[in-house]
């Protein structure tokens, strides 16, 4: 049976419990969380809600190098990084191509007979964003199609990773959104899916579903 289940956890700006709706595992719950999280993760860069730079004991350089700006706080200030997460939250999806075409209208009914829109709901109406001073009123009350359910799913053995995150177990996955996929090989010259590139292409993404999405697997093959 398909029962999907949300991961509660501490964001990071405000410092309230709220659901995940970010990360393989929806371990991030605001787009502020997740922005200035990357910040730090992915460039080093603290700020006031990540302030300690990602070091291990073992990186010697890492802890060595200087800190904050100029050594007198974090590089990033609270008003630089509003403005990152107000533009970020203004950002369109892209385009759908060939809705009315008959090769993809037969596609999406094929999608909802295997019952792949199950976890992969197809549409939202947007809300209230958490943080209003860090949105603009006019991305409310936006009809959207991210193909997800955004809850976290047992997927089987097969795509265990066994680490648990949260209140999220070692074979749960959140649903991943769909829009954009058709880009995926425009933009980055490959078409590698699911936590570890192991999928080359999505009907080998689908092949590797297990657990709650058997079913569906199932039924794909056959068709």
């Amino acid at each position: 049976p398909i029962r999907g289940q949300v991961n509660r956890v501490r964001d990071a700006y405000s410092g309230e419990l709220r659901v995940g709706r970010f990360g393989w595992k929806a371990n991030v719950p605001t787009l502020v969380h997740q922005t200035a999280g990357a910040f730090l993760g992915d460039m080093g860069i603290t700020s006031r809600w990540f302030p300690d730079e990602a070091c291990t004991p073992r990186q010697k350089d890492c802890l060595a190098s200087p800190r904050g700006a100029e050594g007198k706080g974090p590089e990033i200030d609270d008003t630089t990084l509003s403005h990152v997460v107000f533009y970020e939250s203004t950002l369109a999806p892209a385009a759908r191509r060939g809705a009315r075409e008959p090769e993809v209208l037969q596609g999406q009914k094929l999608f909802a007979a295997a019952q792949c829109a199950v976890c992969h709901r197809p549409a939202y109406v947007t809300a209230q964003a958490p943080f209003p001073a860090l949105s603009s009123p006019k991305v409310v009350g936006q009809t959207i199609w991210p193909y997800t359910d955004l809850l976290l799913h047992d997927m089987g053995e097969a795509l265990a990773d066994h680490r648990p995150d949260g209140q999220a177990n070692g074979r749960q996955w959140k649903t991943p959104p769909l829009w954009g996929t058709g880009l995926i090989r425009d933009v980055n010259g490959h078409e590698r899916l699911l936590h570890d590139g192991r999928a080359d292409g999505v009907l080998e993404a689908v092949l590797w579903h297990g657990g709650e999405a058997e079913g569906a697997k199932q039924q794909v093959l056959k068709m």
